[in-house]
């Protein structure tokens, strides 16, 4: 019964956010187009490439053509078990982990074991409520783009560079780093 009220709450969640006309996705080139778009099931979508929550998507994965399945990414709600998906890792291109509030940090520890522990190669997004605050520590978490509703954090990535972020303290998922990016972690370290 708890898993039902689970599926159903991360069902709304997603309709809220589908409502929502101004979110826009932003990655390590900019603004983008989204060509995903968040639905229940496959049938009645109009786009090829669909998102499905995570309790949906195992439902059907055995019965998903192999092009379907490329083009078919999932949703995950905040400290949900992703652990029934590892088999299928390498087959997903897109696994979006919400972030509910900006109190709520389950998603960053999500994405670190997807990127790090289970070495998932496919996009990771952050969805929900992405705020400029976080921008720096989602990235460094292995999250390869951002659905961003809050206009101001729109406005400040649309000035980003990747100078915005000059040094960090500790080593991170990222393995792409400019060289302007200091490892501070490593040249304060006492020896």
């Amino acid at each position: 019964m708890a898993r039902q009220e689970k599926s159903l709450k991360s069902v709304m969640q997603m309709e809220k956010m589908q409502l929502n006309k101004n979110t826009k996705l932003w990655g390590a080139g900019g603004f983008r187009e989204n060509r995903y778009v968040r639905s229940n099931c496959l049938e009645n979508v109009d786009s090829n490439w669909v998102i499905l929550p995570l309790t949906r998507w195992l439902q059907i994965v055995e019965k998903i053509d192999g092009e379907i399945l490329r083009k078919t990414g999932i949703f995950a709600e905040a400290g949900e078990d992703i652990k029934p998906l590892l088999p299928f890792l390498d087959v997903v291109s897109v696994i979006a982990l919400n972030f509910p509030k900006f109190s709520d940090g389950r998603s960053y520890s999500t994405a670190m074991q997807l990127k790090q522990t289970y070495c998932y190669r496919g996009e990771l997004r952050a969805v929900g409520d992405v705020l400029i605050d976080q921008v720096s520590n989602m990235l460094r978490c292995g999250f390869d783009t951002l659905e961003v509703k809050h206009q101001l954090t729109q406005i400040r990535l649309k000035e980003y560079s990747k100078e915005i972020f000059p040094g960090f303290y500790q080593p991170g998922a990222r393995l792409i780093r400019t060289s302007s990016q200091n490892r501070i972690w490593r040249s304060t370290a006492v020896r």
